[in-house]
């Protein structure tokens, strides 16, 4: 049993993610903030951007009863005062909120989504509230690194608002919880019979033996849980993503397995000769190589890749933002809410470090970075051209590694959905639509319309112009007196018809940050100076 559990530890240092055998994370306190569900709540003169892909309309009232939205009502016409006869009515238990000029959209859902770990020191207090003042009111928990039993107590208890946190759907890692290896497919099976007992809503895989993953693909179709895979290097030589489609997985995270699934003049990624995969610089450094090994964009091969990608019905979820380092290191390390919401044990695990995972910084410079911007225009492309042909994508954001920030990172994912071609609308509706698709909850989720569960974000601005208006910090703009000021922000966040002021959970996480930095005498500077 030691030896197993240390094999399972070395695993999972290997693939690169964090493992909790010394403990668990500090579990969120009693639910504190948020007004509601109310009898009656009216959202009044707003502008709607629904997440079907429609066009934004308004001025329109938005009724919520408990946590149901009950009526979408227009109420007039740009530029005309409202008529107040056209209003739903409020009675003496109604609670209104006046949003004219602002713009409502459905509840962010991320897909990759991992609340933190010992080894960040990030609390889930700390998590939850970073995603739910950035709009996020569900998450995708891939891999339950935290032990399969805390998040299921989590998502058990977001369900029942105990607690100020999205709702979560909770995707095992395989194998956690079996005692030994799982070696063969009727193992596979019971695991996965068993993860479905215990409450779980699907799993995560880094690649298996063939038959292994096959039946365990298989047995999760049966139960109706949903899976993902992360092609890891060290796994992807059993099944690239094509082959993963064919066995009827649900989702690809990240990206590792499509280049390798359009190989024409080799099978294996080019590894230099003196690769050590357990070497982070080498890791990422030779990953940002990957797709300029892979067939031509719309050449036949690439053409043939994704066509039957797109038959088989399988989901990408691309995590962008958690590589954008890898191209442009200084600017997200230098990102201007770190100051104020980074805590000191996160900071310190993003730094240049031979042990941390994704803090690869040994000797990176600018052909590391050319070689990724290469990468990211390749990867781009593929991705655009997948959505453009009816392919589902969906937005997960990674964070808690390589300079990311819980719910900030989630925003960067929309700009460079956008830099990759996306429209904001479809961006919005891979947020939200495309991701309850996957959840099997898109009858309840994913857009605002009568009789769906009340998930929104209500921002001051308008975010299809500028995106930037959905960060904590808001965006800049030089008001009429030539100073400049910052516009935007989440105002509220609604889950569940309990409103969230997304200020006041900011503030919390600021304390937080602050009371943290003045226990340890702590300031944050940048790697090998002193400010």
């Amino acid at each position: 049993m030691v030896i197993y559990r240390r094999l399972i530890a070395l695993l999972v240092c290997i693939i690169g993610i964090v493992t909790t055998v010394s403990g668990q994370i500090q579990e969120a306190p009693e639910r504190t903030i948020g007004d509601g569900p109310y009898e009656k709540l009216i959202i009044r003169g707003v502008m709607l951007v629904d997440g079907t892909g429609s066009p934004p309309r308004g001025p329109v009232d938005i009724v919520v009863q408990g946590n149901r939205i009950t009526s979408i009502r227009s109420v007039g016409y740009p530029g005309i005062p409202i008529d107040e006869d056209q209003r739903p009515k409020a009675n003496a238990n109604t609670k209104e909120i006046e949003a004219k000029g602002m713009y409502l959209l459905p509840g962010f859902i991320d897909m990759h989504a991992h609340t933190g770990g010992v080894e960040q020191g990030t609390p889930a207090e700390y998590v939850y509230k970073l995603w739910m003042a950035h709009g996020i009111t569900t998450v995708r928990e891939p891999g339950s690194f935290n032990g399969m039993d805390w998040t299921l107590r989590q998502k058990k208890r977001s369900k029942n608002n105990e607690i100020t946190a999205p709702r979560i759907y909770s995707y095992i890692g395989f194998g956690m919880g079996h005692d030994e290896p799982i070696t063969t497919p009727e193992e596979a099976r019971k695991w996965v019979q068993m993860i479905h007992d215990e409450g779980a809503d699907g799993i995560k895989f880094f690649g298996a033996s063939k038959p292994v993953y096959a039946a365990a693909i298989d047995e999760a179709k049966k139960l109706g849980l949903g899976t993902m895979t992360h092609h890891a290097q060290t796994r992807v030589v059993y099944n690239n993503a094509l082959k993963s489609a064919r066995l009827g997985l649900s989702s690809i995270t990240h990206w590792y397995g499509i280049p390798e699934a359009l190989f024409t003049d080799q099978i294996i990624q080019d590894y230099p000769l003196d690769y050590n995969y357990s070497n982070e610089q080498h890791r990422f450094e030779e990953a940002g190589k990957l797709w300029q090994q892979a067939a031509e964009p719309y050449s036949d091969k690439w053409n043939s890749v994704m066509n039957e990608m797109l038959e088989l019905d399988i989901t990408l979820n691309p995590t962008f933002t958690i590589y954008e380092a890898s191209r442009d290191l200084s600017a997200q390390r230098r990102a201007e809410w770190h100051k104020r919401y980074t805590l000191p044990s996160l900071w310190d695990f993003y730094k240049p470090s031979r042990k941390s995972h994704g803090s690869y910084w040994l000797n990176w410079g600018t052909e590391q970075e050319v070689a990724w911007k290469e990468n990211f225009d390749l990867w781009f492309e593929f991705v655009n051209e997948f959505k453009n042909r009816g392919g589902r994508v969906t937005l997960g954001s990674d964070s808690g590694y390589i300079y990311k920030l819980y719910g900030f990172g989630y925003i960067q994912e929309m700009e460079l959905f956008r830099e990759a071609g996306f429209h904001p609308l479809e961006i919005f509706q891979s947020a939200s639509l495309k991701a309850a698709e996957v959840l099997n909850m898109d009858d309840k989720l994913g857009t605002i319309e009568v009789g769906k569960l009340a998930d929104m974000v209500l921002v001051d601005a308008n975010p299809l112009k500028n995106l930037k208006t959905l960060y904590g910090t808001g965006a800049i703009h030089v008001n009429d007196d030539n100073k400049p000021v910052r516009i935007g922000g989440v105002e509220y966040t609604i889950k569940d018809g309990i409103v969230y002021d997304a200020e006041e959970m900011l503030q919390d996480v600021a304390e937080m940050v602050k009371k943290s930095k003045a226990e340890k005498n702590y300031e944050i500077t940048q790697p090998g100076l002193d400010y």
